[in-house]
């Protein structure tokens, strides 16, 4: 059972769930601020599966129309769908399940929630396709990962948001995008070749290793900026600060790599890196909240 559950685990790479999930969790806090970021074990558990199940859904479809593609990539042929070691039938039920998980939950939820769950849908799966036909897939993944962050903080809130609420949310949902985009295109490096040869579009394609580079650190800078400007819409203070200076060292600490070091550290940049981002937002955020501003410089 327990090989069973790796596997399916394995082929939806849930360990990458640690890449939304932060976000989601800290939009999820302030929006239940008044409530020192807690609103209740109905409304945090169905978020999570939610998440769990966007996330399942988006990567089973990704699986399923890039299986080709992957049977043709070195890096990518041991998948579990290239390889052989799920079904495609199998696959395909994963995800309408997941999507069926997410619709569900979302009527759980509140009825906007339930309202927007199908344009989730078709909006974390239509990334898996854009490859084939912009350079700008990258945006396409940011606003799908942009996602959980919203819809978080739907779920708490549902119609009884505030404007000031929207606002912190979409700016929220900015960082979001732009952090992916940034990430998205450094990772792209390992499969420059590959997209060239097999005709698949992205940035690094369009625009070069080298300016893709300087695309992604752009979009890194606009980010960190943004970032601090939701930290003064929320009035958050000195843990937030010291959050987003470690934020900002990590994605130097990121492109320094993608520049200085093989394709092979690019995992490490990827994986390891990007989650102590979205770690360290997660707890600076809780902390802010569960405290109420109590972190003061003096």
């Amino acid at each position: 059972m327990f090989a069973t559950l790796r596997k399916w685990a394995s082929f939806v790479t849930f360990s990458h769930t640690v890449f939304a999930l932060p976000f989601a969790l800290a939009a999820m806090a302030v929006a239940a601020r008044d409530h020192r970021g807690w609103p209740g074990w109905r409304v945090f558990g169905l978020i999570l599966a939610a998440m769990v199940c966007a996330r399942t859904c988006a990567m089973a479809f990704n699986r399923i129309v890039d299986r080709k593609f992957d049977a043709l990539n070195p890096r990518t042929a041991r998948r579990h769908l290239p390889a052989g070691h799920i079904t495609l039938a199998s696959a395909a039920t994963l995800c309408a399940l997941s999507a069926a998980g997410l619709v569900g939950a979302s009527y759980l939820l509140n009825p906007i929630c339930f309202y927007l769950a199908p344009v989730a849908l078709v909006v974390i799966c239509f990334y898996s396709l854009t490859k084939r036909f912009t350079d700008y897939t990258h945006v396409f993944l940011g606003l799908s990962l942009a996602l959980a962050p919203v819809g978080a903080w739907l779920a708490v809130k549902g119609l009884e948001i505030s404007r000031w609420e929207i606002l912190q949310m979409l700016v929220l949902a900015a960082v979001v995008v732009l952090w992916l985009v940034g990430f998205d295109i450094i990772y792209a490096l390992q499969d420059y070749e590959f997209d060239r040869a097999q005709g698949l579009h992205s940035l690094v394609v369009a625009w070069g290793p080298a300016n893709a580079l300087r695309a992604a650190f752009l979009a890194h800078v606009l980010m960190c900026g943004l970032l601090f400007v939701f930290g003064l819409l929320c009035r958050f203070r000195i843990a937030y600060i010291i959050g987003w200076v470690l934020i900002v060292g990590c994605l130097v600490l990121e492109h320094w790599i993608a520049r200085r070091r093989s394709l092979n550290w690019i995992n490490l940049a990827f994986f390891r890196l990007n989650a102590v981002v979205s770690a360290i937002f997660l707890v600076v955020t809780l902390a802010e909240v569960i405290f109420q501003g109590g972190f003061r410089l003096r």
